[in-house]
């Protein structure tokens, strides 16, 4: 029969190096009042038992949980996820803050509330009451709700705000929406595009804003009109497909469309096949997202890359080194990327060649 491991504990870690448990837990949370030989003392204990500090022992020092939170959007996950749809949002997010948080001796978790709901502040309030993190991120919605962003605030709880540049308590983080959008547009108009059309998202997120700013700029820039060529949808796919036939629609010379999310551009896709448009032939594509999906449909969707998993791991970082007392006025930015495949080439010499 295999012998079990035995699991050593805070305690066997005094008992081997002499000394109380409260030494160690200072010790183990960095903490003061603790003489440099003593704490080489019990390092070494901790390194030749093989301790691994629990949460329960780094609660004893009093200051921290040594948790960190993330507060997703609760209807748009769920849906994701039982529909199977292939965003990886929340795994690029987990991706970024545990690797980050366990670098650091914490934890992360993760909790699904509804930003709509009436019941917000209690949901978020038992939430917090229960787990008490150390520090807390905001994803969109929830970086610009006043009533999550306030409740925060009153409780001294350090907190990011990822995708919003408002002032305002906690700190932000954006993935540079509208340089995203801007070079997306710059690339297609100097393939030779002249109507690059955008389907949005929702005004309720900061970042839908951004990007129809880069998008216009970088129009602007290029001598080229946006008049007749922005339809907004909510970042699913049937919306997609109405704002695509809308665009196509009004202005059947548009060569070139941008999506504001992988669903939103494999909708597109969709409503190009069925009008007998080829891509990228007669119509280039790009996405934002880059989920692993676009690199599978036909042709391979070209697609901005957010950096969602460097965007949280950075939010990690700043609330670990800042503690409670951390504020920030500047917004800190991690600028996405354009990878480029073959949904997008020059556009036909003339309308007749989509024929």
């Amino acid at each position: 029969m295999a012998r079990v491991r035995k699991t050593v504990t805070i305690r066997d870690v005094a008992e081997d190096a002499g000394v109380s448990l409260q030494t160690v837990s200072r010790v183990v949370n960095g903490g003061p009042n603790v003489r440099p030989q003593l704490r080489d003392k019990v390092r070494a204990s901790i390194e030749r038992l093989g301790y691994v500090p629990s949460l329960a022992a780094q609660r004893m020092s009093g200051s921290r949980s040594y948790i960190i939170l993330a507060i997703n959007d609760r209807e748009r996950t769920l849906a994701d996820w039982r529909e199977r749809r292939g965003t990886d949002w929340v795994d690029q997010m987990l991706l970024g803050g545990i690797l980050t948080c366990s670098k650091h001796g914490y934890r992360m978790m993760v909790e699904l509330v509804d930003t709509h709901s009436d019941h917000v502040e209690r949901e978020l309030g038992a939430a917090l009451s229960a787990l008490q993190p150390d520090g807390v991120i905001l994803t969109p919605p929830h970086s610009e709700n006043r009533l999550i962003t306030e409740l925060l605030a009153e409780r001294g709880i350090p907190f990011a705000r990822i995708g919003s540049d408002a002032p305002g308590p906690g700190f932000a983080l954006t993935m540079g929406d509208a340089g995203a959008a801007h070079l997306a547009t710059t690339r297609l108009a100097e393939l030779g595009h002249r109507r690059i059309a955008m389907i949005a998202g929702p005004s309720q997120y900061s970042l839908s804003g951004w990007r129809i700013e880069g998008w216009k700029r970088a129009l602007a820039e290029a001598g080229l009109s946006h008049e007749g060529l922005l339809e907004v949808g909510d970042f699913g796919y049937e919306s997609g497909t109405r704002a695509a036939r809308a665009l196509l629609d009004r202005m059947p010379d548009c060569t070139a469309i941008i999506a504001s999310s992988d669903q939103m551009a494999l909708a597109a896709l969709e409503v190009a096949r069925d009008r007998g448009l080829s891509v990228p032939h007669d119509l280039s594509l790009i996405s934002f997202d880059n989920t692993p999906i676009v690199r599978f449909t036909q042709p391979p969707l070209t697609a901005i890359d957010q950096p969602i998993a460097e965007t949280v791991a950075r939010a990690v970082e700043q609330l670990i080194a800042r503690g409670p007392d951390g504020h920030e006025d500047a917004v800190i930015e991690v600028a996405a990327g354009l990878v480029e495949r073959s949904s997008t080439a020059p556009p036909p010499a003339s309308p007749s060649d989509r024929a």
